[in-house]
């Protein structure tokens, strides 16, 4: 597959995906089945019944565990800014200015604002300078006394930054960093990102549900604020909190470019989760006929790592990596909720009541469930895409 690229942006990406990067070991490389592409998962995958959550990027990796070489990387072309916009026919218009998005994370990303500013940079993307102060960094208690760094999520957090960026470069961003992955931290650190001002927050981790998960879902339940959730990386399956009724669950896709009037195609990622809940309510504007309680996913976005998106981050001197999980694919819909400029007003029913505005995705399948769409990309609705992924911001 060919995709375009600036120039400039093609010759930096090059020269730093050379680099080696050092990746945690708590974690060993993975294979994708459909494509070969050897993954690492960011972070270590929660203990079930602890209730902890992961973070759920995903980097492409040579067999050692160390960051593709650039020969390696080369064919798997990472997306940049410009490849989303067109990819979803973002507007290019001024939008999202007065928007604040909202990334929660755990742990500290020293580098976060530094990492930024190159990705950015590299992308023809306003600058978060003097003149537009559109980035601000908090501990989950609003402050600045920022929890202890861990690798893994911090690669996370430069990801969501760099996606919420790639969408909506003229939103105001605020990075939430809670004491740990903990969900009663991670919860309050939705609530504090609420509290600032946040119009979208935007959550790339998950964990095992499990009986009590109800406890932690009045943290995502904010009217007037559209909270966006990673759907999981491991196929078919369902994760909290993207089950909890009140998030907009966005699940994953494989992305190329294709012959297409719109230019690109996408079917369902083998890794994107999707399911029904086992212990919360349906909403009632889920119609879906095999799930008695919530279905998982609403919408979707790319996320297949064997299609992934370019990010930038120093805090292990990585430099540039090429990155999936459906941790890209919600700070991208976040990005585009920002963009719509709706937020306060909209509910997480709305895409379904605007499903026209979106693209339906068609093909591809995260497992075998029993029953065809909730595991198989088909026309409509279906688990591991939703409703389909963003066709501007028109469902959003």
């Amino acid at each position: 597959m060919t995709r375009s690229r600036p120039a400039m942006l093609v010759a930096a990406l090059a020269a730093v995906l050379g680099l080696a990067v050092v990746l945690p070991a708590s974690a060993q490389p993975a294979r994708d089945a459909d494509t070969g592409v050897a993954t690492h998962r960011a972070c270590a995958t929660p203990a079930a019944g602890k209730h902890r959550a992961a973070c759920l990027a995903l980097l492409d990796t040579a067999a050692d565990g160390t960051a593709l070489s650039r020969a390696d990387a080369a064919p798997l072309h990472p997306f940049t800014a410009a490849d989303i916009q067109s990819a979803y026919q973002l507007p290019s218009a001024l939008l999202g200015a007065r928007q604040t998005v909202a990334i929660v994370d755990a742990y500290d990303d020293p580098t976060a604002e530094a990492d930024l500013a190159v990705y950015r940079a590299a992308n023809h993307l306003p600058a978060c300078d003097a003149d537009f102060p559109c980035f601000r960094k908090v501990d989950q208690r609003g402050g600045t006394d920022y929890p202890a760094p861990d690798d893994g999520w911090a690669v996370e957090e430069s990801l969501d930054l760099d996606m919420v960026s790639a969408a909506c470069p003229n939103c105001h961003i605020l990075l939430v960093e809670a004491d740990d992955p903990s969900f009663d931290n991670l919860g309050a650190a939705v609530d504090e990102a609420v509290a600032l001002g946040a119009t979208v927050v935007s959550n790339s981790y998950g964990g095992p549900e499990g009986n009590g998960e109800q406890d932690y879902q009045a943290h995502y339940d904010h009217p007037g604020v559209a909270i966006t959730v990673s759907s999981g990386d491991t196929g078919f399956g369902v994760q909290v909190p993207a089950a909890f009724p009140t998030v907009t669950a966005v699940g994953g896709t494989t992305l190329f470019q294709d012959g297409s009037a719109r230019g690109w195609g996408e079917t369902a990622w083998a890794g994107a989760g999707s399911g029904c809940s086992a212990y919360l309510a349906k909403p009632k504007w889920q119609k879906d006929r095999l799930c008695h309680k919530r279905t998982v996913a609403d919408v979707a976005a790319v996320a297949d790592p064997s299609t992934p998106v370019a990010v930038y981050d120093t805090d292990n001197e990585p430099g540039w990596l090429a990155a999936g999980g459906t941790s890209v694919a919600a700070p991208i819909v976040a990005g585009v909720y920002a963009l719509a400029g709706n937020a306060t007003t909209v509910t997480n029913a709305y895409p379904y009541s605007h499903s026209r505005a979106l693209f339906d995705v068609v093909g591809g399948s995260n497992g075998s469930c029993g029953g065809g769409y909730l595991c198989q990309a088909v026309p409509g609705y279906d688990g591991p895409t939703g409703l389909g992924s963003p066709h501007g911001i028109g469902a959003f």
